[in-house]
């Protein structure tokens, strides 16, 4: 039977060392009075100096690579063996919370703090990655310093330009980076054993089921759509109802048939997070509706097939109204299944701790992603308030990321390979 994990925080604990990076990162922020570090920003290169000067201090070495990751290298008990990745990474959203992604970037110096201090080596090195680009939100690409790890970094990306014109070449070399050298960032799989990642839920799950842990199955594929409905604008006092050509009447109808066919679909989730009507006055009836759809799911046939019958019953729906329709796919991503043996060896070390297992999929992208390109990865989710994410509303509890490192730590004393080096 397995009971509550009742932590009791001393100073000095290992969550309470976490949460404590984890505030001094807080404070490296681009925008006063929020968190807003965006990737190759001088907030950015702080926390890359704070990290490094962090690993340092260890005895641990440390670096920016050609991309504005930063590096460290815990050595293994003897020369040339292979590598077990741990990372996550440090930009943020605009006016971001804590937690997201900085987690596991603390709990990996944290976790590399904890064996230099007790004297460990262990028949692996350990490498801590803080990413620099996971959200996306300075350059129109994601996840760059993870895609160039697993060597599926576009060059062609280089030339992408940020809201003030920048490149993100331009970017790189006011950064301290060689954009020519990413390339050679690229790991060989033979030498990398696997990749973890600790990393806030960003959602309610865990909470609801009283848990401060769960173990990541998959992360979800995702396909956004960019949906335009044209009917004919008209005045408000002056169309009878029945002739009408009411976009956005069109456009409601259709919004409720997305909600229902995912909620008719479990493990399929479908949002629409934008909406626009023109002309947009009040006694004009819309002649012009843009939305968009963003659908996820574990199962990518499943969420194949939903999309399929989102665009039939949107078709169905404008044929009805007599209002035109035109639907684009805007991003397209597979799901993401975390490898078999590395959930069973993060599963165990919940176990060991008298914690219940709790395996549960991530609707949210990570890092982890682009790696599994190069090796096998898993991921250890970890309780947040409410499961609000990307907000400063953000939170978890010191006691939470307590059993979390413990968790960690467990689970890379007992690493085994998941595959022949």
């Amino acid at each position: 039977m397995f009971g509550s994990v009742h932590v009791t925080l001393a100073a000095g604990s290992l969550g309470g060392r976490v949460m404590a990076r984890l505030e001094e990162l807080a404070a490296l922020t681009d925008e006063p009075g929020a968190l807003t570090r965006l990737y190759l920003s001088p907030a950015h290169r702080r926390a890359a100096d704070s990290l490094i000067g962090w690993f340092r201090e260890l005895g641990v070495a440390a670096s920016i690579d050609a991309i504005g990751n930063v590096v460290a290298r815990y050595e293994a008990a003897t020369s040339g063996a292979p590598t077990l990745i741990i990372g996550s990474h440090i930009d943020t959203v605009r006016n971001a919370g804590k937690y997201d992604g900085n987690l596991g970037v603390a709990a990996g110096l944290v976790a590399v703090e904890e064996l230099a201090r007790r004297g460990e080596r262990l028949p692996f090195a350990i490498e801590i990655v803080a990413f620099g680009d996971e959200e996306g939100v300075r350059f129109p690409v994601t996840l760059s310093g993870s895609r160039a790890l697993a060597g599926a970094f576009d060059p062609t990306s280089l030339d992408q330009r940020d809201e003030d014109g920048v490149t993100l070449r331009e970017a790189l070399i006011a950064f301290g980076c060689d954009p020519d050298g990413i390339a050679a960032i690229a790991r060989r799989p033979a030498d990398v054993l696997g990749f973890l990642e600790v990393h806030i839920e960003q959602g309610p799950v865990l909470e609801t089921e009283r848990l401060p842990v769960g173990i990541v199955t998959a992360i979800n594929g995702a396909t956004r759509l960019a949906v335009e409905m044209r009917g004919v604008a008209g005045h408000a006092g002056t169309v009878p109802m029945a002739l009408r050509r009411d976009a956005l009447a069109c456009a409601a109808e259709g919004l409720v048939a997305v909600e229902e066919l995912a909620r008719g679909d479990e493990g399929l989730v479908a949002t629409v997070g934008r909406i626009e009507a023109r002309p947009g006055a009040v006694n004009v009836i819309p002649g012009e509706v843009r939305f968009t759809i963003d659908l996820r799911s574990p199962d990518d046939a499943r969420r194949r097939a939903a999309v399929a019958r989102i665009r039939e019953r949107l078709a169905a729906i404008a044929a009805a109204r007599d209002v035109a329709l035109d639907i684009a796919t805007t991003h397209e991503a597979g799901a993401c299944a975390c490898d078999p043996a590395i959930i069973a060896q993060v599963e165990q070390a919940v176990v060991r701790h008298g914690l219940r297992p709790l395996r549960l999929a991530s609707g949210a992208g990570h890092d982890t992603m682009a790696v599994a390109a190069l090796c096998p990865v898993g991921m250890l989710f970890v309780r947040c308030a409410g499961g609000v994410s990307h907000s400063p509303a953000e939170k978890i509890t010191a006691a939470d990321a307590d059993v979390a490192m413990r968790v960690l730590l467990d689970t890379i004393r007992h690493f085994r390979p998941v595959r022949a080096d």
